[in-house]
Order: C-alpha cells, then structure tokens, then sequence
C-alpha cells in the first residue's frame, strides 16, 4: 500500500512537544492555571485533549480543523502547553493538574484587550474548574509598558513620607452627599492628619453632587486644612465614566488643581493604560477592583496585581483575610501584595491597599503580615470614631506611630485619647498562631515577638 499514512496522533506534536526551557522566553506569554477535569463514573479521562482544546481555544484553533489553519500558522501562533503537574486525586472519574501555557506575543502585542482574550477568554468554558493563577510577561512584551508613573517611591517623594505606612480616608456614604457636605468630612479627616483622602468607588456625577463642583469644594477644604496643619494630603478624585471621557475628565480635574485620579476596573484595563500613559495626566492614580471579585473564582488576585501593575496603576486595592468582604485566602492576599511590590525591571511597584472593614486595633497585623510599603484605605473605620472625623484619622495616625515604634497597641494605646477610643469601640485581634515545628505544644519555641 504505497500511499498508506500512519494515523494522525492524538495530540499535535507543536502543542504538546514543549519545555518552559526551550520556548522563546522573549516572544511567549506564560500563563498558569489549575485546571480540574471530571466526568462522572467515567475512569478513563483524556486530559491532554481538554487541554489541546484549551491551548487552541486561546490562540489560532476552533473545534474542526480547517485549511487556512497551516501548520506554519499553528507553529507560529498557537497555544503551547510547557508544563503539567499532575495533582494526583483519589477519585477515579477526576484529573487535577497545574499547567503552564505558552501564547505566542506575535498574536496581539501589545494589545492589552487580545492579549486577555488568549490568556482568560473562551478557555473557561471547557471547564467549569479553570482558574488563572499567574501570568509570566516576556521581556519584548514588558519593554513596551511603563507600568505605574509615580509608584511607591515616587508617592513617598511627593508627599515627603520616606518609611512608613499610609493612612486613607474612603469618603462616605458611597452616594448621596453635595459638595459641601463632602468637603466638610474632608475638612476634619484632614484636620486629623490623614494622608490620603479618595471618593468612594461608585460616586458619581448625580443630581446633588456634580464633578467640578465637588472637586472643587475638597480642594478649598484642603487648603483650609493644610492653613492650620501644614499638611496637604492626597485626594483621588473619582474619574470612571464612558471610556471616550475619561480622559478629558481627568485633564479638566488637574486643570482644576487635582492632585490624584481614582478609576475602578469596571472602565477596564485598556482604560487605565490609557489614562496612565498620557503625557498630561501627571498625577498618580488609583486603581479600585471593583469588577475583580466577580472574576474571583477564575482568575486569581495576583495575576490582577500584575495587569494592574502592568498597566500604570500607582495604588490598588488588595484583598485582606482581615476584610469585612472576605475574598480570598490569607496567602491569596498576602501574594497579592508581594506581587505588586517585587522588582520587575523598570516597572515601579505598585501601592498595596488592604481593604474592606479594617480598623485601627488591626494596624499591626496588616504591617506584620504586607510591610510598610502599603495604604490602609478606611471609611467606616475612621468616620465611625466615637470621637467623631478628626480623631477617627487622629487615631489611623496614632497607631501607624505606634507600630512603626515597635510598641504593642494594647499598652501604647492609653497614651492617646484618640486611638485609646478606637480600640474601646473595635478591639485589637490576637492573630491566630499555627505551629509547625513540633506536635507536643510544650515544646513550642516562644515566637511572639518573632517570625
């Protein structure tokens, strides 16, 4: 039979013939995922197929092979599985694994929308237990981002604040204050020497509250402040709107004297790169999560932390165990805050913010557990002082001293009315302490004060 051809293999050797070590570390995007594969009293599963179809679905395949799809065209562009790590499981109907993923950047760089297409697009629907867990950006790609304008160290510089840990007012309530009510909870927010100040995420343009207006009454109650003070904070002024306006929204705020931008990610990331790389728009700017938390369940934090990072945010919102809106593990959001503070060539870190519901009393935990290079947003937890506006932030002020000292909060707490009230009204957790080292705890190492 001399026109006879051996039977196609089951998976193609350009997607499957790969190591992390002999791609174009240059030229291919590396996602990571945990992938779960589960058919019911089945005991043969083909996860290798699933994971042909996952590594096509986000690059140059669909489910019936066609012409036009030459094998110069699959090499050049398609998805590359690199690396599989069987999680072993019990269950004879299941395969768990960990896999890498190598997307060629020739696809779409540096289209930030295309890119998320190959990397978080269709393939979540091959399995309804697909997380993206990390994503590992080539240098080619990377050297055409600037990533955050001001970052870390270009905030301390601004605000003249070289090593400690940065206090925020949320103004509240989310909706519904005129300019002149915000501007008054500003006012004494600042008079307590807080060193930042932003909207909340969903203020609007509304009936009672319009954008010039408030911005301009929170600048005047700056001022005022900074008159007695001497202390002009930041105030990040909420910008999100269609895209076609947030810039010019965001260059009519500077205009006016803003000295801070606040975008949620429901504009998008495409959005944020754009506001960031404006040569006009040279003020920092704050990122809030918003629409993350619906992603949760497919897309881990920390890969935000890095598009995020990736795409100029100077501050970002990050989860926290400690939150009133439990989100992720604490590692989950330990991570998340590693990632948006570890060097990354030129890219400069990102500010982490620990959020949702967090009160004085928790100052050393979060300090503890993410550094001093972080934000500690609050609203509740600031406005809700027994004491009222001014010693809620008075109180944020004392604390961060305090820690920075390396004075425990409980004792150092009756030298100041302020932070003493605080910790009356929320209380100061003890962190629960897991040992490790030895089953019999009386032979547990005393680390109180240590690691």
């Amino acid at each position: 039979m001399p026109n006879a051809a051996p039977p196609p293999p089951y998976y193609d050797p350009v997607i499957f013939h790969n190591m992390l070590d002999g791609i174009d570390r240059k030229r291919c995007l590396v996602a990571t995922y945990f992938v779960e594969d589960r058919v019911a009293g089945e005991n043969f599963l083909d996860h290798f197929s699933l994971i042909q179809s996952i590594a096509l679905e986000g690059s140059t395949g669909t489910w019936e092979k066609v012409e036009e799809e030459t094998a110069d065209v699959r090499a050049r562009l398609s998805g590359k599985l690199v690396g599989y790590y069987e999680i072993p499981s019990p269950e004879t109907d299941t395969k768990r694994a960990v896999i890498q993923l190598a997307f060629p950047i020739d696809a779409w760089e540096p289209n930030v929308p295309m890119m998320l297409l190959s990397i978080a697009g269709n393939c979540f629907a091959y399995s309804p237990r697909l997380r993206l867990l990390d994503i590992a950006v080539p240098d080619d790609l990377l050297a055409k981002f600037s990533g955050p304008r001001f970052g870390v160290p270009g905030i301390r510089e601004m605000m003249g604040i070289p090593d400690r840990p940065l206090s925020l007012h949320i103004i509240k309530p989310k909706m519904g204050m005129t300019p002149e009510s915000t501007a008054g909870q500003v006012y004494q927010t600042c008079l307590g020497g807080v060193d930042m100040v932003k909207d909340d995420e969903m203020c609007s343009d509304v009936y009672n509250c319009a954008f010039e207006d408030r911005l301009r009454a929170v600048l005047a109650a700056i001022a005022r402040a900074a008159s007695q003070t001497g202390k002009k904070p930041i105030y990040f002024v909420s910008i999100t709107d269609e895209v076609d306006k947030i810039v010019p929204k965001a260059l009519r705020a500077i205009e006016l004297g803003a000295n801070g931008l606040l975008l949620t990610y429901s504009a998008g990331l495409s959005a944020l790169r754009v506001l960031t790389s404006h040569p006009d728009i040279n003020v920092p700017v704050l990122l809030h999560a918003s629409h993350m938390i619906a992603a949760q369940p497919r897309i881990a934090w920390p890969v935000f932390a890095k598009l995020c990072r990736l795409c100029g945010a100077d501050l970002m919102l990050t989860p926290t165990y400690w939150s009133s809106i439990p989100m992720v593990s604490l590692e989950e959001g330990i991570r998340t805050a590693q990632v948006k503070l570890a060097p990354w060539q030129h890219i400069r870190p990102t500010w982490p913010m620990p959020c949702a519901g967090v009160y004085p009393g928790l100052t050393e935990i979060l300090v503890r557990e993410y550094g001093t290079d972080i934000v500690i947003p609050a609203g509740g937890g600031m406005l809700g002082h027994p004491m009222g506006y001014a010693a809620g932030a008075k109180a944020w002020q004392q604390a961060i001293a305090v820690v920075m000292s390396g004075r425990a909060l409980k004792e150092a707490a009756r030298d100041y009315p302020e932070l003493n009230a605080a910790v009356e009204k929320w209380g100061i957790p003890e962190r629960p302490r897991t040992h490790w080292l030895r089953a019999d705890p009386r032979f547990h190492p005393n680390t109180t004060r240590g690691g």
